[in-house]
């Protein structure tokens, strides 16, 4: 039922992290842990208090049973943290397929659909399909500023409007419970708001509204999704190194990116139902750690999303041969939903021979292994973190454990893992071409820029 986190392959000879840089590797996490609780407990940071946030779970459950069949299609309208999340939950614990599945294989609950870009195309193509009268758009943006989202919503409220729809039953919010453009606008309209709390940011914030609304709507068990993560928050408040899961995780990938020039963290679970979750931890470690620091040094490891065993016909050759810049975090399933027998047949063939009496799921679980072993035997760190099963407090607690882990490594690295400079000069430059008022700063500080040189244009 417990999350393990298996790094002996991180600690090999040579490749691997030095068995005495290791012990002398505590007191930096006793320093990494004082400056987190700190966090925590000055209410800064709110995250690691999500599991047993009853008040919080308890709009989610409340609205979910409101609006129980009433509709056939939920649209997210979000970006990053906001959309990332919510996929990685469908995919891991909805069915394979869900949105193709028919009404009665999806027991009555309706498709999720996340809108997490604004391609026209993809955008024009979903409403074009979809029966407005029976869909339900969720709305979330924490500060109701983001351009992406609100460009989403004008759009479909106008298609609202339109059909003659009542807004107020077509929408909900997800927003800050105070500040921001869409507190004031959900009065306005009427339309139901659910609470981001404001010290959890959004990468952060699947285990609020942000995720937890769109999964009770397609009928996951938030109760255990949240009393998965409530566990591992307990388990990483340990203050030995060697007892704290996070505080390893974000120790053994600081050593290696600092130490051993290991700039690359690799993802690689052996799980279709967890392949969405690699880019939802790419966004959670790149966008919280990749910073300055205040002597003007940049930090922070690059995270890469793989998928096993597709990604050995695909990646695992350069993580094999390539430059050893690397480390490889696997997550293996012990217990699968189903499995599939592998028939008798063709017994005089080499090649095919071999495989029968085996399954599917024996045949993952043993080319992780073996790709594991393999990237030992070349000196190429890795680790695996085991799940007994994938289900919603299996989830909770690999969700947890992440975020635990990257606040812990930015502590290492000596940066804010909460916040986000370097997206805010883009959003100031499209701020400006878009005409939005007060960028008249940025309009200028663009206009300065060099022009496309015909030189340089092929």
């Amino acid at each position: 039922m417990t999350l393990r986190l298996d790094y002996s392959n991180m600690m090999i000879s040579p490749g691997g992290i030095d068995p005495k840089v290791w012990a002398a590797a505590g007191s930096k996490f006793s320093e990494a842990k004082r400056g987190f609780d700190e966090l925590r407990n000055s209410g800064k940071v709110g995250f690691a208090e999500l599991g047993g946030d009853k008040r919080l779970a308890g709009q989610t459950e409340s609205f979910a049973a409101k609006v129980r069949g009433k509709f056939d299609d939920v649209v997210i309208l979000g970006i990053g943290g906001s959309a990332l999340g919510p996929i990685a939950l469908r995919t891991a614990l909805r069915p394979s397929g869900w949105n193709m599945l028919d009404e009665k294989a999806r027991d009555g609950f309706p498709r999720l659909h996340v809108l997490d870009n604004v391609d026209p195309e993809t955008i024009a193509a979903l409403l074009g399909r979809l029966r407005l009268d029976r869909s339900l758009f969720v709305v979330t943006s924490k500060s109701g500023g983001t351009a992406e989202t609100m460009s989403q919503f004008l759009i479909v409220h106008d298609r609202l409007v339109t059909a003659k729809l009542d807004v107020t039953g077509h929408f909900v919010f997800v927003t800050d419970p105070s500040q921001g453009a869409l507190r004031p606008l959900a009065d306005q309209l009427k339309v139901p708001a659910l609470e981001i709390p404001p010290n959890i940011g959004g990468r952060f914030s699947v285990l609020t509204p942000v995720g937890t609304l769109p999964a009770a709507l397609i009928g996951i068990d938030v109760n255990s999704l949240l009393g998965g993560a409530a566990e591992m928050a307990k388990r990483c408040e340990a203050s030995d190194l060697a007892s704290n899961p996070a505080g390893v995780y974000a120790a053994l990938q600081w050593l290696a990116d600092t130490q051993l020039k290991k700039s690359i963290a690799v993802f690689m679970p052996y799980s279709d139902p967890l392949r969405d979750f690699a880019a939802w931890f790419v966004q959670l470690w790149a966008e919280s750690l990749g910073k300055k620091r205040n002597d003007g040094t940049s930090v922070g490891s690059t995270p890469l999303a793989a998928l096993g065993a597709t990604d050995q016909h695909a990646q695992v050759q350069l993580f094999m041969e390539g430059p050893a810049d690397k480390t490889v975090t696997f997550v293996a399933v012990k217990e699968r939903a189903a499995d599939v027998k592998i028939p008798a047949g063709f017994p005089d063939s080499k090649e095919l021979g071999y495989l029968t009496g085996h399954s599917l799921a024996e045949l993952i679980d043993i080319e992780q292994r073996a790709t594991a072993g393999a990237l030992a035997k070349r000196a190429r760190p890795n680790m695996t973190i085991h799940l007994d099963r994938v289900d919603a407090a299996h989830v909770g607690q690999l969700m947890m454990f992440l975020e635990i882990a990257t606040a812990y490594a930015g502590q290492l690295y000596g940066i804010d893992a909460f916040n986000q400079p370097g997206v805010e000069l883009g959003k100031q430059f499209a701020y400006a071409l878009l005409g939005r008022p007060g960028a008249d700063a940025a309009k200028q500080e663009w206009d300065s820029l060099p022009k496309p040189d015909p030189r340089w244009v092929v």
